[in-house]
């Protein structure tokens, strides 16, 4: 496999609920968000790297020359310059994403990596609609969760009716679960690991605040049957950490 590390700005902390005193609001991916967005993903997300790793291989093996490769929510652009490295250069690439400032974060790292591949970036609010055409992979990494559950069918729908036969869709989401108990213990855990990265107990929960009301999890049941809804004929989870999990869908 050829070179995929990870392009990551992460000079800036991420250090956006540290001060206990800043009133809370609902988590958004704003300017300050922006910044310091890959220092907080990469502290944030258990086996972030190793999630990059997994996506970029399978949207390898399934990515065809003369198409697209869409990654919707594409923050600052870590996942497709990944798959810059990996994804035959007759792939044309499209990175959606309703934040103008984190599209503006892509764009930078998109011009300093010096690429030669066609990438265009679309700023769109899944919410209102979006376009897919062509498409042999469509990937989404912890963005169907900030959708909406109103509206994840029909996006799922507008996914899947883009895609060309047999291609797929790589997902990754974060879970909840109806027994309680895991509930309770894989959040815990999750805690844990937040800390170990750095993450004082007032930042761990002041962003789970910020987020309630933002963040909406499925259980992977939920997930899975949005999929197979929408048409897919085949799904399968290719990660599993705790609360967190990726799943490809083939249409």
């Amino acid at each position: 496999m050829t070179d995929n590390r990870l392009v990551l700005h992460t000079n800036l902390r991420d250090q956006v609920f540290a001060d206990e005193h800043d009133a809370v609001a609902d988590f958004s991916f704003n300017s300050t968000v922006a910044s310091v967005f890959d220092d907080m993903v990469s502290r944030s997300v258990p086996f972030y790297g190793e999630m990059q790793r997994m996506v970029c291989e399978l949207a390898r093996d399934f990515a065809q020359p003369q198409s697209k490769l869409y990654d919707i929510g594409c923050s600052t652009a870590t996942t497709l310059l990944t798959l810059d490295h990996i994804v035959d250069n007759h792939v044309d690439f499209v990175g959606i994403d309703n934040a103008p400032e984190m599209l503006k974060k892509a764009a930078e790292k998109i011009e300093e990596s010096g690429t030669n591949r066609s990438i265009d970036l679309v700023t769109a609010d899944v919410h209102r609609g979006f376009t897919i055409d062509n498409a042999s992979v469509v990937t989404m990494l912890l963005t169907l969760q900030f959708v909406r559950p109103l509206f994840r069918e029909r996006v799922m729908k507008t996914i899947y009716d883009g895609l060309n036969d047999d291609g797929c869709l790589l997902l990754i989401e974060k879970l909840t679960s109806e027994d309680t108990t895991f509930n309770r213990l894989f959040i815990d855990h999750y805690y844990e690991f937040k800390r170990r990265n750095g993450y004082s107990s007032i930042e761990i929960s002041k962003k789970r605040e910020a987020l309630e009301n933002v963040l909406i999890p499925y259980r992977l049941e939920e997930n899975i049957q949005l999929l197979r809804e929408a048409g897919f004929k085949s799904t399968e989870v290719f990660f599993r950490w705790y609360n967190f999990c990726g799943i490809v869908a083939i249409k």
